[in-house]
C-alpha cells in the first residue's frame, strides 16, 4: 500500500482554484508543473536533500460528504483543497509533507491548513490568528478524536 500525505487548505482571497494553488506552490516551494488539468494540477518538488523528487497533486478535497452524519465528521470537512505529496519512504515523505506544510503557512499565515498522514493521522493544524498546533501524539482526523481537534479546525463541527 502506498502512502500519501496531504495538506488540506481552506483557501481564500485569490487561491480558490486548484490552478491558483498550483501557481502558489511553484512560487513558494519551487515546484515544477508537470500537467495542468481542469480538476487537478500535477507537480513535482525537490526534497530538502536536493536530489530526491516528490510528486504533488492539487485537487478539490474529495473526502467531504455533503451533510455528513454525526459519525462521519472529519477534521478536513471544511477544507476545499487537498495537496497530496507522494513518493519516497514513509519517513522521507512525512518530512517533505511537513516541510511543504511549514512553507505554505509561512508564506501565507492567513490560510488555515491541516497536515494529515495517509488520511489516518492528523499531525498538525494551522489557524490564522491562533497559530500552529502539533498533535502530540498524533490523532485521527475522525470523529472519535473530535474533542481534541475541533478547536484547531475551520468551522464549528456538526453537533458541537
Amino acid at each position: 500500500m502506498s502512502t500519501v500525505d496531504s495538506v488540506f487548505l481552506a483557501v481564500r482571497r485569490g487561491l480558490g482554484e486548484v490552478g491558483e494553488v498550483g501557481d502558489w506552490l511553484v512560487e513558494v516551494v519551487d515546484a515544477e508543473v508537470m500537467a495542468a488539468e481542469a480538476k487537478a494540477v500535477r507537480l513535482r518538488m525537490r526534497g530538502a536533500n536536493g536530489k530526491d523528487w516528490f510528486g504533488v497533486v492539487v485537487h478539490a478535497n474529495g473526502y467531504v460528504a455533503p451533510g455528513p452524519e454525526p459519525d462521519e465528521v472529519q477534521a478536513m470537512d471544511r477544507y476545499p483543497i487537498e495537496v497530496q505529496v507522494r513518493g519516497g519512504s514513509d519517513g522521507a515523505l512525512h518530512r517533505e509533507a511537513g516541510r511543504l506544510f511549514d512553507a505554505l503557512i509561512g508564506a501565507r499565515p492567513d490560510g488555515p491548513a491541516l497536515l494529515v498522514h495517509n488520511l489516518e493521522t492528523l499531525v498538525a493544524a494551522h489557524l490564522p490568528g491562533v497559530g500552529t498546533h502539533m498533535f502530540e501524539p498524533p490523532i485521527t482526523p475522525d470523529v472519535e478524536d473530535m474533542d481534541t481537534w475541533w478547536v484547531w479546525v475551520v468551522g464549528v463541527p456538526y453537533g458541537v
